[in-house]
């Protein structure tokens, strides 16, 4: 077993290599360099990123194992059902995802654009759906982005930088799926994209934070983050769209976490 004593950089390798391998083929295919069908490659984009989603995961069990040896990921995984987060972070996700992203949903009608439909079935599946987010649907990323290399980023860079530094790492891991047809992200101009995942990253730190640093908080704040999407859809999934309800979300986004770290810096001053 080694000793950590440096910044744990192999947690970026493994989550990128694990992460880009598996969208590699997609990515290819995209581009015209894989001979796969485009409606093929389109319908394997779901299955094949929840897979690739597990890429920072990898990148904490990696690490560790080779840092603290065997045993370390079974109680690192045990932890994740301590659920005892407090009022606060279980229920201001809820009114500050679900206000923002509703916001952004609803305002542009006020100036003209047209309404977009929820992507959602109905209503009463969103409880369902939220679970699937928080375990498959991106919400399993936290075992690594917050709950493993968070604390050694804020130890190493400070929270502002370490979370906004962290924020720009995710925009970029996410990178191959603008150019995968199928996802969501193929529509979304790159530079809101990380506006979004720097807030994020501010606003999650200080929802783990007000848990008592339980992992599981962050996999319910990311996958709630995600199911608020289809229900109160801020992207028109249309190449030529200007996508007004994405810049607005991406934009309130961005404030809800600097307003959220300034709190966090504020607390943690005092």
């Amino acid at each position: 077993m080694e000793t950590q004593t440096n910044f744990p950089y192999r947690f970026f390798v493994v989550t990128f290599v694990w992460s880009w391998l598996i969208w590699l083929p997609l990515l290819l295919a995209g581009a015209g360099i894989l001979p796969l069908d485009k409606a093929l490659v389109s319908a394997l984009s779901t299955p094949v990123s929840i897979l690739a989603a597990f890429g920072p995961a990898a990148g904490a069990f990696y690490c560790l194992k080779s840092y603290k040896g065997k045993g370390a990921i079974r109680q690192y995984l045990q932890g994740l059902l301590d659920l005892k987060f407090g009022w606060k972070a279980w229920l201001i996700p809820v009114l500050v995802l679900g206000g923002s992203t509703w916001l952004a949903w609803m305002l542009p009608e006020l100036w003209g654009a047209p309404r977009v439909q929820m992507l959602l079935p109905s209503v009463w599946v969103f409880p369902v759906y939220v679970l699937l987010m928080v375990f498959l649907g991106g919400g399993q990323e936290e075992l690594g982005w917050r709950g493993y290399i968070l604390d050694p980023m804020e130890e190493k860079l400070g929270p502002w930088l370490g979370n906004l530094v962290l924020g720009v790492i995710w925009a970029v891991w996410h990178l191959p799926l603008f150019f995968i047809p199928g996802t969501s992200q193929q529509v979304m101009p790159f530079a809101g994209f990380m506006l979004l995942t720097i807030g994020y990253s501010w606003f999650f730190a200080w929802v783990r934070q007000a848990s008592g640093k339980r992992t599981m908080a962050g996999l319910m704040v990311h996958g709630l983050a995600n199911a608020f999407i289809p229900l109160f859809p801020p992207v028109v999934m249309t190449q030529a769209a200007s996508q007004p309800r994405y810049w607005l979300w991406v934009c309130l986004t961005f404030c809800i976490g600097l307003v959220t770290m300034f709190m966090r810096w504020q607390k943690m001053k005092a």
